[in-house]
């Protein structure tokens, strides 16, 4: 819901709770919900929202964040994914869902706005990765954005992929194929 609320601050303060998961349920009953699950399994071991930019209005008033976008923008908005099942590939496979499902709706472009780790060892606790890292996004054919001072990275897939790209990705699917022990989306 963080990113379905305008402000931070006193206004997220009183979206906490109660009131936050009955707004959430409704958006859910009305269909204005997407996401994807990774189960192993019976047990969910994954999560990833996405959703059309325009139905995220944090995204507008986090200037970091702000960039021309149509309506065809749709956005990798978080993950989460239990401690025991993390660097499993779990995100990679949630995000390629994601990525999909996005494109079958009608998405022209969908973006994601990984964060950076701020020291040289590049890694970064995971509570602070929920919106996935660079590695993950490039790895799933996104293309960064130049970077504007002051904003966070923000990288694009578009919906127009070459028949040479596509035939890769299908032979790469192929190969990669799941296994009992990887997990899969629904």
């Amino acid at each position: 819901m963080w990113w379905r609320v305008s402000r931070g601050g006193k206004l997220w303060a009183e979206m906490k709770g109660k009131k936050n998961r009955a707004a959430f349920r409704k958006l859910v009953e009305k269909g204005d919900v997407h996401g994807v699950l990774a189960y192993s399994g019976d047990e969910a071991v994954g999560w990833c929202s996405f959703g059309p930019r325009r139905s995220h209005a944090r995204l507008e008033t986090v200037r970091a964040l702000r960039r021309d976008w149509s309506q065809g923008t749709w956005s990798i908005l978080c993950f989460y994914i239990p401690p025991p099942w993390r660097r499993r590939g779990v995100a990679r496979r949630l995000l390629e869902e994601a990525t999909t499902r996005a494109f079958q709706f009608g998405a022209c472009e969908v973006e994601g706005y990984p964060v950076t780790a701020k020291d040289r060892t590049g890694s970064m606790p995971a509570a602070f990765a929920w919106t996935g890292v660079p590695t993950l996004f490039k790895a799933a054919g996104y293309r960064e954005l130049p970077e504007q001072e002051g904003h966070r990275r923000v990288f694009v897939k578009s919906a127009k992929l070459s028949k040479t790209a596509k035939r890769s990705a299908s032979k790469s699917n192929r190969r990669s194929g799941a296994s009992q022990k990887e997990p899969r989306t629904k």
